[in-house]
């Protein structure tokens, strides 16, 4: 009986592992023809019937990709705002969302709608204002405006939900235990509820660097100097001497470019999800 029990039990686990991975080939089969097409001449790409694996690799359009353009220096660019980005949201939402989770006030909940209608606005109504603003400052072409915009925008304000969420689950002893030893709102706000709101900042952390890093329209409209350009940005540039898109080597800078967002999310999946687990329902 109990053979026949564990064999029912391995033959419902081998059926439902082949169901995920059926359901995965949609996800996975665009990623691999990017890399393998990166591979391939363009003529081979627009080949018919189309080949899964190049007849001869190669890995001259990964060369191109560097010679064309400053790939190194714009792959530098995409990286230190996204982390600069991601530190500064993490570092304004967590006591952004402390103070509307545990400091009581006049007009809080009202506050908090207003700040969470910022998520209703498309930045495409704002970044015409936001130009002329960073333009009078002289601070067109430069990474400031990516860095401020991004930083104090619909991604903080995100982030701030999540953070203020994942706060009013803290129980309301630990910060009495902390104020008979002494301790302030900043320090209740350092020492108490950060170490304890990891996952919620895994959370904040992961999803500001991957929206960063591919954020194309704000490089779009304040940068124009192609050294200072970012990665989505940079991916559009490699044409031909008559406009035509060198597909093979653009495959390759995406491949390049696709490849931190990948490694980030399969290295920190496990916190991003524990992290929206214990954030979201309470409040």
């Amino acid at each position: 009986m109990r053979t026949k029990t564990g064999n029912a039990a391995l033959g419902r686990r081998i059926l439902f592992f082949a169901a995920l991975s059926v359901m995965a080939i949609p996800f996975v089969f665009p990623t691999w023809w990017m890399f393998t097409s990166s591979l391939k001449p363009i003529s081979e790409i627009f080949a018919f019937p189309p080949t899964l694996w190049p007849e001869n690799p190669s890995f001259d359009a990964y060369v191109k990709a560097f010679e064309l353009q400053p790939f190194a220096r714009q792959y530098f660019n995409s990286l230190y705002i996204s982390l600069i980005v991601t530190v500064g949201t993490m570092a304004v939402a967590s006591l952004a969302g402390y103070a509307f989770a545990r400091i009581k006030f006049r007009g809080q909940n009202l506050l908090f709608m207003i700040v969470l209608v910022g998520l209703l606005i498309p930045s495409e109504v704002t970044i015409v204002p936001m130009f002329q603003i960073f333009n009078r400052l002289g601070l067109i072409d430069t990474h400031w405006p990516i860095i401020l915009v991004s930083t104090f925008g619909a991604p903080s304000v995100l982030a701030t939900f999540i953070m203020r969420q994942f706060f009013l689950t803290l129980p309301v002893e630990l910060e009495e235990a902390a104020r008979l030893d002494g301790l302030g709102r900043l320090a209740i706000w350092w020492r108490i509820a950060m170490p304890l709101a990891t996952s919620a900042l895994a959370a904040v952390s992961i999803f500001t660097f991957l929206h960063i890093w591919n954020l194309y329209l704000e490089p779009t409209v304040y940068l124009q100097s192609p050294e200072l350009f970012t990665l989505p940005q940079a991916l559009t540039r490699y044409t031909d001497a008559y406009g035509g898109q060198l597909w093979n080597v653009q495959l390759a800078a995406a491949t390049m470019t696709a490849l931190p967002v990948l490694v980030v999310f399969v290295v920190a999946q496990k916190q991003f999800v524990e992290g929206l687990a214990q954030t979201g329902l309470k409040g």
